[in-house]
């Protein structure tokens, strides 16, 4: 049994703490607000993961640091991501513990058919290109022996546990849930996209920290068959024993032009692709290496409305 650090408190740190904690190892979960879950082997605590100093010598003697960070300004990305990418790279190669980076699928950028970890990376953005550069920068600090790094990638989340920092939990499942229709501010309702469950990506972040088989290399994070968010849809109201409503699209124009004064929504441009038409995860790689297996697409969608239903209430 080990120490390991794990940077942020969001869903998948959480998870990830609770998984390893699960295995049997102490872990130090470690964010701003010094959040945590509160399960034996976890510590909470309060550091600015930026602080290299800090975070050198909250890693002192971990076997891995866990990067499950997510910048509060997604319109910020190109001044927060760098110094907290540095920091946790330049911790683990001071003290020698591996880094395990979480990401998503930004890098690849627009792709054809489903993505496997040897797609070449073509960002089709800054954001991408952000995320892109992260783990070059790990991955030659890899191959010239400073450091053992790996990094996950997930597609967009779903599941119990993550609200508003999921675009289908947020936009499509809980409008659907409280019987109001689904208006989509980017994308077509009929275009497949793969959901992450933000409990798989936990999972294999413990997995990677602690299996030698990771370093060196990008894994994908096991993942239900690709749905329509019109399919989302329909399924939420069988749920809820209502009838499905149709999915309705804000023309792409008129969201460019409320880019202009909305910030968010001129950020989102990039990533618009990713719902215009099939975005696809492969991730049976990953699955096969390691034995793992998404969890089902039926219990994902189940226990995410129960929980968006209880947040609502």
């Amino acid at each position: 049994m080990g120490r390991f650090v794990v940077l942020g408190a969001g869903a998948v740190g959480q998870g990830t703490a609770r998984e390893l904690a699960g295995a049997g190892h102490t872990v130090q979960i470690v964010s701003r607000s010094g959040r945590g879950p509160r399960v034996e082997g976890v510590e909470a605590v309060a550091a600015d993961a930026a602080d290299v100093e800090r975070l050198t010598g909250l890693a002192a003697g971990a076997l891995a640091i866990v990067n499950a960070l997510n910048p509060s300004s997604y319109t910020a990305w190109e001044r927060d991501w760098p110094p907290l990418a540095t920091s946790a790279l330049t911790a683990a190669e001071r003290t020698g513990a591996g880094l395990v980076t979480v990401s998503n699928l930004y890098a690849y950028g627009r792709v054809e058919g489903p993505m496997r970890e040897d797609h070449p990376l073509r960002p089709a953005g800054r954001k991408g290109e952000i995320r892109a550069e992260m783990w070059q920068a790990a991955l030659e600090a890899h191959h010239s022996g400073r450091v053992r790094a790996t990094e996950l990638r997930a597609s967009d989340y779903t599941g119990p546990g993550v609200g508003a920092q999921s675009l289908l939990n947020s936009m499509v499942i809980a409008p659907t849930v409280k019987g109001r229709p689904v208006w989509l501010v980017m994308g077509r309702p009929d275009a497949p996209h793969t959901w992450t469950d933000v409990r798989d990506a936990a999972r294999l972040a413990a997995a990677l920290a602690t299996d030698d088989r990771s370093w060196g290399h990008a894994w994908h994070v096991p993942s239900a068959a690709a749905r329509t968010m019109q399919d989302v849809v329909d399924e939420v109201a069988g749920i809820c024993g209502r009838a499905p409503k149709r999915v309705h699209g804000i023309p792409r124009g008129a969201v460019t032009a409320l880019g202009a004064v909305v910030p968010l929504l001129r950020e989102l441009r990039e990533t618009r692709h990713q719902f215009e038409r099939p975005f696809v995860l492969d991730s049976s790689h990953t699955e096969a290496t390691f034995g793992l297996e998404p969890t089902p697409w039926e219990q994902t969608l189940k226990e995410t409305v129960a929980y968006l239903s209880g947040t609502a209430a």
